[in-house]
């Protein structure tokens, strides 16, 4: 079962992440474009909600921060305001308040600073696909595509290196809570009650934030104040700083967006050069490179949805959106949009004016890291795609069981070195 070629009926449960454990459900989301881009979708796990589907409509909405707001929720699952307060993250926030946040640590974050470690993401590829590539058949998301963000996030955070595959482990425990693959707390498969003021609803944010705390501890002590995690704690122009709660909640989205995106992006980039053999001779040349980051990410989209709330009444496509309605943008939706993308069920490295949404286009709250998934993506495809002369499905790759997080958390591959 593959994304080329989608097996939902088209009448697929968005709000079941059953649905997504074969790819996401693009039949279902070639209707909805096609029949009712503003569609009133069932939640039996909560409040129903709004499925904004076509690209337009996701862009003009993202963009329109007075009415769709982000301090609600991001997710589908509904929460009290007490645990909203208690788990939320600068992405669960409005401007001005966002944009205070996004201020203390966006410098790190920016294309010049990003550039800065290119050579340092080019020794690490090395020594990936060094490893990687010495037998012919492996699991490509484990071995590659798991690999590179998790080394660069300690990198970036100033984290131990013997301590980054368990906060890998208990990135993936949050932001994949409801795959039993990655958690023994299933999150719509048993109470999670007793963690409802915990990041995700997930006992990995307590074990996160225990350890956070102890690591800035050793630093203070140790006078070191590199990193992101010291710049969030610095006060902010008008004096305020960050609360401890905050910077729990900051530093999980960090272990958990910041590896997460990644490794599914490059996950999505391998699993297309299977199905298209011509990516692989397009890949070994540079000028491709300049568009090629963007297509994979794309393809990928390893945000499915994010949500908004309607802070008042708004008219779209004939439908009245309710004051207080949620509102579920549909990246997976909006970048398989045939009206905005040339044959989008394609991969083409060239393509031209690629305004895809998996960064959050159109609003505030595009995506902090931005620069260094497209830097770590062309590095890590330009290495890889000089060391192979062929690569093929060794078998059937698996999607994690969220409509949340679409990735491939298994891809067994066979290869041909060069």
């Amino acid at each position: 079962m593959t994304v080329w070629n989608p097996t939902d009926d088209g009448y697929a449960d968005l709000s079941s992440h059953d649905t997504f454990e074969k790819g996401a459900p693009h039949n279902t989301f070639a209707r909805l474009r096609r029949e009712d881009p503003v569609s009133w979708t069932e939640y039996n796990g909560g409040e129903n909600y709004w499925s904004i589907t076509r690209q337009a409509d996701i862009l003009e909405m993202n963009h329109n921060t007075a009415v769709f707001s982000s301090a609600r929720g991001i997710r589908m699952e509904d929460q009290s305001y007490e645990e909203y307060l208690a788990r939320r993250t600068f992405q669960e926030t409005d401007a001005p308040e966002h944009m205070m946040t996004r201020i203390k640590v966006a410098k790190a974050f920016s294309k010049p600073v990003i550039a800065q470690f290119d050579d340092e993401i080019t020794k690490l590829c090395d020594d990936i696909l060094d490893e990687a590539l010495s037998v012919d058949s492996f699991d490509a998301t484990k071995t590659i595509a798991r690999q590179l963000p998790m080394q660069m996030l300690g990198r970036i955070l100033g984290l131990p290196e013997e301590d980054l595959p368990w906060l890998v482990e208990k990135g993936d425990a949050l932001i994949a809570n409801t795959d039993p693959d990655f958690t023994d707390h299933v999150l719509d498969k048993m109470s999670t009650d007793e963690f409802r003021m915990m990041p995700f609803n997930s006992p990995a944010g307590a074990e996160l934030f225990v350890y956070a705390k102890e690591l800035m501890a050793k630093k203070e002590a140790a006078g070191d104040t590199s990193g992101v995690l010291h710049m969030i704690l610095q006060e902010g122009k008008d004096g305020s700083t960050i609360t401890e709660e905050e910077f729990r909640n900051f530093f999980c989205l960090l272990v958990a967006a910041g590896n997460d995106t990644t490794r599914y992006s490059i996950a999505a980039g391998i699993q297309a050069m299977c199905h298209q053999p011509e990516l692989l001779e397009q890949m070994k040349h540079a000028d491709i490179w300049a568009t090629a980051p963007d297509e994979i990410i794309r393809w990928a989209t390893p945000a499915l949805y994010f949500r908004r709330t309607a802070m008042q009444d708004y008219e779209a496509h004939g439908k009245l959106i309710r004051e207080g309605d949620k509102v579920l943008y549909w990246w997976s939706s909006g970048n398989r949009d045939e009206e905005a993308f040339d044959a989008p069920f394609r991969v083409n490295l060239a393509r031209q004016n690629n305004k895809h949404l998996s960064f959050g286009q159109g609003g505030p709250h595009v995506c902090l890291g931005m620069w260094l998934a497209r830097l770590e993506v062309r590095v890590l495809f330009q290495a890889l795609a000089k060391r192979l002369s062929h690569i093929e499905a060794d078998g059937e790759h698996k999607f994690l069981r969220s409509n949340f997080v679409g990735g491939i958390k298994s891809l067994p591959v066979r290869i041909k070195r060069a």
